[in-house]
C-alpha cells in the first residue's frame, strides 16, 4: 500500500512521496506530511551493528515507498561514501561529561545540513524521472547559514538543475558566508538580501505560491522546488541518523534494547527536533524533546504558554543558524497536534501572517507534553563552550553550546538522569569567532581565518577540509538585493527578465 503525503492546509492535496519531494512545498502553502506514520518494519534488535547506510535505507524506504529497492539504494550510495564524509560512521556519538554527543559534521560543509542535502539531489532527479518530468529544477532556498552551502555543494552540476540561495547578509558567520561565495557550479548563484533569514524565507514561500510567476517560468521550461527543510526529502533523511545513534548507545552498553533517552536538539526552523519527532513515531523509544533556542527564543515561550509570537526582537546572536522567528517546521508539530485537522493549521497560519500570533488549545498543548523549551543567550553560549572545553578539551560550535547549556538547566529543573543524545550541528571551525571569543577578549581586526588557526591549536583538531578549501578559493558571487528584489534576482537568472 503507497504510503501518501498531504497538505498541512488541504486534506485534499495528496500526493505520493516522489511528488512531494518534487513539488518541495504544497500549492495552498502548507506542507507535506505522510498521512499516517509508519513503524520501523524490522525490530531495532536487528538494526544494532548495522552500517549507516543501511539503517538509512530502513528508515527512508518505510517513508518512501513508491521508490523501488534499487532507486533507493542507487540514492543511499551515491550520498553516503567516503567521498563525501570524513568518518566511516558518518555519525558517531561521543560521550563528553555526562551527555552524548550526536556528532553530524563530518560531511563536506561541516553542519548536519549535509546529511539529509547529500541525499537530496539523488532523491529529486529521481523523483523527477519517476513522474515523466521534462522541466529543469530551480531550487529556491533561504538560509540562515548552513543549509545555503550545503545546499549548493549537493546540487553543483547536478544536470537538470539550477538553485538559488538567499541569505541574510551580515547575519551569518565570515566562514559560512565564504563558503556560500565561493561555491563552484555553473548551476548555482547565491545572493544576499539586506535583511533578515525570516524575511528571506517568507519570500521564498511567497514566490512558491504566486501563480503567475509559476506559469511563466514553466512556460519556459522550469519549475520550483525547495532545499529547505519544508521539503520532506530534506527531512525525512534525518530521521535516519537519530535511529542509528540510538544503536550506537546500545552498541556501547549505555542503554539496553527498548531503553529510553531524551533527545536534545539546537532549534531555529524546527526541522531537525522534528525529524527526531517522527523517529519516535516510527518506535524509537525517546521520552523527552529539549528544544534548545538562543535569545530569538520563540519556541521556548510556545512550549511553555501554547502562545507562538512573531512579535518580538529579532536578535543577531553568536549562533547565527538559530537567529530565526517564524520556525517553519512547527506547523507540522501543530498539524499533527490538531488531530491531523488541516483547516485549523490553516487558520492557525493564517492568524501567525496576519495578526503575528496564535494560540494552540490545552488539548492540543497536551499532545506534546514531552516538548521541553529552554534557552541560552550569548553569555550562557560562551560560558558553556569553556566549562566543557576546560572540563574535557572538547570544544563546541556555539549552537550544540546552546543545547548544552539548556540540558544543564533541564537537569536541574527536573532532577531527569536520563541518558540523553545531544545533537552537535556543526563543527567549531564553522564559526570560529564566536568560539575563540569563549576564551579570551578578540580584536575584531583579527581575521576569522587567523581564528582558525588559532582554534587549531587549542583543540588538536586538524582542520577539516572545507576550511582549508575556503583558504584557497576565489570569491564567485557577490550579488546583494533587498528582499522585493529576490522575485527579479530570480528571473535574471533563467533570462526571464
Amino acid at each position: 500500500m503507497t504510503l501518501y503525503y498531504q497538505s498541512t492546509r488541504n486534506p485534499e492535496n495528496r500526493v505520493t512521496a516522489s511528488q512531494a519531494i518534487l513539488k518541495g512545498i504544497a500549492e495552498d502553502g502548507g506542507l507535506y506530511v505522510p498521512v499516517a506514520h509508519p513503524k520501523l518494519p524490522v525490530p531495532l534488535a536487528d538494526l544494532v551493528g548495522k552500517s549507516y547506510q543501511e539503517v538509512a535505507f530502513t528508515v527512508m524506504k518505510a517513508y518512501f515507498d513508491d521508490f523501488s529497492q534499487e532507486e533507493l539504494q542507487a540514492c543511499i550510495d551515491g550520498a553516503y561514501n567516503s567521498d563525501k564524509f570524513d568518518t566511516p560512521e558518518l555519525t558517531p556519538v561521543k560521550k563528553v561529561g555526562d551527555a552524548y554527543y550526536l556528532e553530524l559534521f563530518h560531511g563536506q560543509t561541516i553542519a548536519f545540513k549535509d546529511m539529509a542535502l547529500s541525499i537530496l539531489p539523488y532523491l529529486m532527479t529521481t523523483s523527477a524521472k519517476k513522474q515523466g518530468s521534462d522541466k529543469e529544477i530551480v531550487i529556491l532556498t533561504a538560509t540562515s547559514g548552513d543549509t545555503g552551502k550545503a545546499a549548493m555543494a549537493g546540487f553543483a552540476d547536478v544536470p537538470g538543475t539550477k538553485i538559488v540561495v538567499f541569505y541574510p547578509k551580515g547575519g551569518v558567520s565570515h566562514i559560512q558566508e565564504l563558503q556560500m561565495l565561493t561555491q563552484k557550479g555553473d548551476n548555482t548563484y547565491v545572493v544576499g538580501i539586506t535583511s533578515n533569514f525570516d524575511d528571506a524565507q517568507s519570500q521564498v514561500k511567497a514566490l512558491f505560491g504566486d501563480q503567475a510567476l509559476n506559469e511563466q517560468i514553466a512556460a519556459a521550461g522550469y519549475q520550483f522546488s525547495s532545499a529547505n527543510s519544508i521539503n520532506i526529502g530534506r527531512l525525512i533523511p534525518q530521521v535516519a541518523y537519530y535511529v542509528f545513534a540510538y544503536l550506537q548507545l546500545v552498541s556501547q552498553g549505555v542503554i539496553a534494547l527498548g531503553d529510553a533517552i531524551n533527545v536534545d536538539v539546537p532549534t531555529g526552523n524546527f526541522g531537525n527536533i522534528l525529524a527526531a519527532y517522527y523517529a519516535r513515531q516510527m518506535g524509537l523509544p525517546i521520552k523527552t524533546f529539549i528544544c534548545a533556542s538562543n535569545k530569538n527564543n520563540v519556541l521556548t515561550d510556545f512550549f511553555k504558554t501554547g502562545v507562538y509570537d512573531r512579535q518580538r526582537p529579532f536578535y543577531v546572536t553568536n549562533s547565527p543558524s538559530m537567529d530565526i522567528l517564524i520556525s517553519s517546521n512547527l506547523e507540522r508539530l501543530i498539524y499533527h497536534a490538531t488531530g491531523n485537522d488541516a483547516a485549523q493549521t490553516a487558520t492557525y497560519m493564517k492568524q501567525l501572517v496576519e495578526q503575528g500570533h496564535y494560540q494552540v488549545t490545552p488539548q492540543m498543548q497536551a499532545t506534546y507534553a514531552d516538548f521541553y523549551g529552554g534557552y541560552a543567550d550569548e553569555a550562557q553560549i560562551e560560558a558553556s563552550i569553556k566549562a566543557v572545553y576546560e572540563a574535557t578539551g572538547y570544544v563546541l560550535d556555539p549552537h550544540t553550546a546552546v543545547a548544552t547549556s539548556v540540558y544543564s538547566d533541564y537537569r536541574q529543573e527536573t532532577g531527569d538522569t536520563t541518558p540523553t543524545l545531544i545533537a552537535s550541528t556543526a563543527s567549531p571551525y564553522k564559526f570560529p569567532r564566536s568560539v575563540m571569543q569563549s576564551f579570551q577578549d578578540l580584536d575584531p581586526e583579527v581575521d576569522d581565518l587567523t581564528l582558525v588557526d588559532q582554534l587549531e591549536a587549542i583543540s588538536g583538531v586538524p582542520q577539516p577540509a572545507a576550511v582549508l578549501e575556503v583558504k584557497a578559493a576565489q570569491i564567485r558571487h557577490n550579488e546583494v538585493v533587498d528582499v522585493a528584489g529576490m522575485k527579479a534576482s530570480i528571473l535574471a537568472k533563467l533570462g526571464l527578465e
